[in-house]
């Protein structure tokens, strides 16, 4: 069964051939489609990758880095200065009315002015900005490690249901022999009409369910594709190593503190921090300087004059100092909300890394106990309704617990692989971690 892109593949070496394309041109048109995912099969890192390159929401993340960035240039300037132009002193009743030179007091004027802000303000006006980029960078993280984590279980999802699948085809394959045997010991006597009636049963019986798990198989391809494109229809490639976590149970503090949502209180918190100090700051005023030059009629002389503005803080208890208050009031409140974040994270993980190791003791029993002993039931069954001493009916009994068995210790291991994928796609990675063996019931 040829993949969508190889079918692409062989239709592009065909069309070459008859128009003459070199060997090297061909390999160039193959290379586009088969950029993406270089094998015919997807692996999850591949998928993984796919998904992040596919999300438009982090492209928008760049570009609003970018605007911050810009801005934070931009708002440690100076104020643009301000050009000005008038007439003063112009006559408006009596013999010299609207005459620009006549009266001595009457002047055309050009100005300008100039806000001198202070470098700390300045300062702290770009690093407002910085510190709005670095939270749009952790949200970037937050996102990318959404995107990971849905994207491995939507792969893991579609892994063990076409898994379930195949081993259900496995069973319905065997209950067709089932029924062969039956009808041929019936029809030499060894047998009865109700050992073929239910054979015919249990085949249904696993068929109804094979259409169910085919039903969950179709809809987590559709959720893979969803998620990383056409690429998500092609054949699977292995499953993941689940037997290890990259964090240390006992320096759960330290991850927690690389959690995308701590993250991003943390530079909200130094955004906080930030509008604070620029706060205090801003109770010192700012100078603003004017120049202007007056021209009069030609009989008299022209005027220049300078000035010095600043504006006058008469009640800082009730402005500036109420809003630096306010300030330090929001960075106490988003350092309670990281305090709290934290806890609630390291309990979370605490219960899913609780949770996993479950699962895994659970698969460990279902692998080395159960599955063996129901197939070892199986086994003794058939032998016995060989040699006469059972019936059909129990063969089809042990079969049934045996496969249900092995269903129970795939779904087993489909649950300790999302709890895996959850943990692992947790917090931004680092080099901490830990290999946890399964383990062997005795």
């Amino acid at each position: 069964m040829h993949s969508p892109l190889s079918n692409l593949a062989r239709a592009v070496l065909v069309s070459a051939g008859q128009h003459g394309f070199s060997f090297s041109m061909i390999c160039v048109a193959l290379m586009l489609p088969l950029s993406a995912v270089a094998q015919n099969e997807l692996s999850l890192a591949d998928a993984q990758r796919l998904a992040v390159e596919r999300s438009r929401q982090l492209a928008g993340q760049d570009a609003a880095v970018a605007a911050d960035r810009d801005l934070a240039v931009s708002a440690a300037q100076n104020p643009d200065p301000v050009l000005s132009a008038g007439i003063g002193n112009l006559p408006v009743t009596g013999a010299d009315q609207f005459s620009i030179g006549s009266d001595f007091m009457t002047q055309r004027s050009i100005g300008v002015s100039q806000e001198f802000t202070r470098g700390d303000k300045k300062r702290l006006r770009g690093e407002h900005y910085q510190r709005e980029a670095d939270k749009t960078l952790a949200e970037k993280a937050q996102m990318t490690l959404v995107i990971q984590r849905d994207t491995a279980l939507a792969w893991l999802d579609r892994y063990y249901s076409e898994a379930s699948a195949e081993l259900i085809g496995e069973q319905i394959r065997q209950a067709q022999g089932e029924i062969e045997a039956a009808q041929t010991a019936y029809r030499s006597g060894r047998g009865s009409q109700s050992d073929v009636l239910a054979a015919r049963a249990a085949l249904v019986g696993l068929q109804d369910r094979a259409s169910e798990i085919t039903r969950k198989a179709r809809s987590a391809k559709i959720a893979l594709v969803r998620e990383i494109g056409e690429p998500g229809n092609l054949p699977l490639a292995r499953k993941p190593e689940i037997d290890h976590i990259p964090i240390d149970p006992g320096a759960l503090d330290k991850h927690v503190a690389m959690h995308p949502d701590i993250l991003i209180l943390a530079k909200q918190e130094d955004l906080a921090t930030t509008d604070a100090r620029l706060a205090e700051v801003n109770k010192l005023a700012d100078w603003s300087v004017e120049l202007s030059y007056g021209l009069r009629g030609s009989q008299y002389s022209n005027m220049a004059s300078i000035g010095v503005s600043v504006p006058l803080q008469w009640d800082q208890a009730n402005r500036q100092d109420r809003e630096v208050a306010a300030k330090l009031a929001q960075a106490e409140q988003i350092s309670a909300q990281r305090e709290e974040a934290m806890r609630a994270a390291v309990a979370e993980v605490s219960s899913m890394i609780s949770d996993w190791d479950s699962a895994r003791e659970r698969l460990a029993r279902l692998e080395n106990e159960l599955v063996p002993l129901s197939a070892e039931r199986t086994q003794a069954e058939l032998s016995a309704y060989r040699s006469g001493k059972s019936s059909l009916n129990d063969v089809l009994v042990a079969r049934r617990n045996e496969v249900d068995a092995r269903l129970q210790a795939l779904q087993m291991e489909a649950e300790a692989a999302r709890l895996w994928a959850l943990l692992n796609f947790h917090f931004l990675q680092n080099d901490t971690g830990r290999t946890v063996p399964k383990k062997d019931v005795q």
